[in-house]
């Protein structure tokens, strides 16, 4: 048994008012604001207990994206996992997350990802523009999970962390005595 929580850094990009801040809110706080502030950047620490084990896991919830967003580098260097989100309810920030992730992939110089795609509003299904299986296609192509969220309702916020946690994990040294490096774009 390890004593020491495993540390992990997770960033949360997609367009401008898709409900990043929203979903973390709702992760971390356990509450909705219906108000909309935009943000700037944010950084919020929760324990989170995955597959037995405890993660201290560091949630940074960014401005809104657009193509001409440059990744930063906190975005990028030290990152464990990627939360990409967009809102069902807009087929041009579901477009955008394809261009997020290809900009990570470029500045990190690597072919994968540990990264989770949300689909976020699902409650708003009656105004819908982007179909599930877009989303999970997507996901699939770039070999992410996928999962559709409701801050406003909480379902699957949990899921969104568990399911990145999850895909850090399958991409770091299978032998948990190991000291190998996880092909996440960090440098230390």
């Amino acid at each position: 048994m390890t004593n020491a929580l495993k540390k992990r850094k997770i960033a949360v990009l997609g367009s401008r008012s898709v409900g990043k801040s929203s979903l973390v809110k709702q992760f971390i706080e356990n509450h909705f604001m219906d108000s909309y502030y935009p943000t700037i950047e944010s950084t919020f620490a929760k324990s989170v207990s995955y597959n037995g084990v405890e993660y201290d896991c560091h949630i940074i919830d960014t401005a809104g994206q657009d193509e001409y967003s440059p990744i930063n580098a906190q975005y990028a260097i030290g990152i464990h996992g990627y939360v990409l989100v967009y809102s069902i309810t807009s087929k041009n920030s579901f477009d955008m997350i394809q261009t997020v992730y290809d900009k990570i992939i470029d500045f990190c110089g690597l072919t994968d990802i540990p990264c989770v795609i949300v689909g976020s509003k699902c409650d708003l299904s009656s105004s819908r523009q982007v179909d599930m299986q877009e989303g999970l296609k997507l996901a699939n192509r770039n070999n992410c999970a996928f999962v559709e969220t409701s801050a406003k309702n909480d379902i699957n916020v949990a899921k969104v962390f568990e399911l990145c946690l999850q895909e850090i994990e399958k991409r770091t040294a299978p032998n948990q005595g190991d000291q190998a490096p996880s092909k996440g774009c960090q440098i230390m």
